[in-house]
């Protein structure tokens, strides 16, 4: 039988120096590096990568932007399905925060979905430097059957991801107990998900901290002064 799934608490790290060192990585300087829409275009896998995947209008951007303390980093829409690339920020030399083209919903030519959902699809297969996959779900919903074949392809590729509930401020207690609940429970069908659970708030900054720790572990080191 499997042990069910972890969860972090929404506003603590896992220790205070896992907690500062997530500062301080995330404090680093964070530019934007390249916006691919063909294979050609990605740029060289020369750092440790996290990518973002989700439901058009899920959070990610929002998410980056909480996770680096900027605003206007990643794009913010109400427009689902704005990105329509594959965007590469740079952080601080240590890390590559990768935002991906949502899923499920774009105001977009069906020509133009399929060429990204293609190059998203390549792109997690056969990234040499992709380190993790944060699959965001809003918490407000839970899954939907859009996000099943996300996470189908990520186990077939043996790709590492972890879920990641965003828009918890969104939800009452009692609700969101019965959504991570639900969530963690589908976690536990796939072999490639990591067992714990991220609950986070762009918004508010529940569980930014948390998050920070979890990724800092996967960076690149420091390199020496």
């Amino acid at each position: 039988m499997m042990a069910p799934a972890a969860v972090h608490p929404p506003t603590e790290a896992p220790d205070a120096e896992a907690e500062e060192a997530g500062r301080r990585l995330f404090a680093q300087p964070c530019s934007f590096l390249a916006g691919a829409t063909s294979d050609d275009a990605l740029p060289a896998d020369r750092l440790p990568e996290i990518a973002f995947a989700g439901r058009s209008n899920v959070g990610k951007s929002s998410l980056i932007n909480a996770l680096t303390g900027r605003t206007t980093l990643a794009r913010v829409s109400r427009t689902p399905g704005r990105t329509q690339q594959i965007n590469f920020f740079d952080l601080g030399h240590r890390l590559m925060l990768v935002d991906l083209p949502g899923y499920g919903f774009a105001q977009a030519a069906k020509k133009d979905v399929a060429a990204w959902t293609g190059l998203t699809r390549r792109y997690l297969r056969g990234r040499a430097s992709l380190r993790r996959v944060l699959v965001l779900i809003d918490a407000r919903h839970g899954f939907k059957m859009v996000d099943r074949p996300v996470l189908e392809l990520l186990d077939e590729s043996a790709v590492s991801y972890q879920i990641v509930l965003t828009k918890i401020d969104e939800v009452g207690p009692a609700e969101l107990a019965r959504r991570v609940e639900a969530v963690a429970k589908e976690a536990r069908r796939h072999g490639a998900a990591h067992p714990a659970l991220h609950l986070t708030s762009a918004r508010d900054g529940s569980g930014i901290a948390a998050l920070r720790a979890a990724l800092g572990a996967l960076a690149a080191p420091a390199r020496p002064r």
